[in-house]
């Protein structure tokens, strides 16, 4: 074992449903608070396999499907029995986008088509409940978004940002549960063209030219990775385990 390496490494239990949005610039801050990274990739591994309260985190990723749609996307109904499993047991869990919109669903908020697409990077308007958490180190940043439905807050969890096209970008249920809307964990200084070529049939049919995100990355992806280890370090040390 390394100097300063932590005596018992904690898990990290990651649903990934497409190979290019993975945990990018959080897989360091991840890896340096003690976490052991495992990804689940959809179609590769089976989620009946997973334990649901084991993980001492569970984090659920993006993807390009909505949570609506079981009946053409079976998983969807698994990870959502695996999510319900977990927050009955209060274990910590992190969604992002897809995997946000999921968690809301579990908790039995709304989750819907907006009619519009917020692909591109913008500020966030917190809310007070967002600057006085983790998300405060995202105030006056850019974050990546990239989605065309939303979710409504779940009941007894608070909405912690919002924008001019999307009310609800983030809600926390207490310590333990975060659902992020937008993707700040995206590495854009680095990863941003996996994102452009993989959802460039999206982009082409929203009107979106990929080399205007592609600037608006290598301008605000700096910022972005650096206020975003802040609020994931700040979340998992508030973690009630």
């Amino acid at each position: 074992m390394s100097r300063g390496a932590p005596a018992t490494l904690k898990t990290a239990v990651v649903i990934r449903h497409i190979h290019f949005e993975d945990l990018g610039t959080f897989e360091a801050v991840f890896t340096a608070a003690g976490y052991r990274v495992y990804y689940y990739d959809l179609g590769a591994h089976e989620l009946w396999t997973l334990d649901p309260p084991l993980a001492n985190l569970l984090v659920v990723l993006g993807g390009p499907v909505g949570v609506y749609e079981e009946d053409v996307y079976p998983f969807l109904t698994e990870e959502r029995q695996i999510l319900e499993a977990r927050l009955a047991a209060n274990r910590p869990t992190l969604g992002i986008c897809l995997g946000a919109q999921q968690i809301a669903a579990t908790l039995g908020a709304k989750v819907a088509a907006t009619g519009i697409k917020e692909i591109g990077f913008s500020k966030l308007t917190l809310t007070d409940a967002g600057r006085v958490g983790p998300l405060r180190h995202l105030e006056g940043v850019s974050v990546l978004h990239w989605h065309g439905d939303s979710f409504h807050i779940p009941e007894g969890a608070e909405n912690l940002a919002t924008t001019s096209l999307c009310t609800t970008q983030g809600f926390a249920l207490g310590r333990n549960v975060l659902g992020l809307q937008f993707h700040p964990e995206v590495d854009a200084c680095a990863g941003i063209e996996r994102w452009l070529v993989g959802h460039a049939v999206e982009l082409s049919a929203a009107g979106i030219d990929p080399r205007n995100l592609r600037d608006e990355a290598a301008r605000f992806g700096p910022a972005l990775r650096d206020a975003s280890r802040r609020m994931l370090n700040e979340w998992l040390e508030g973690l009630a385990e």
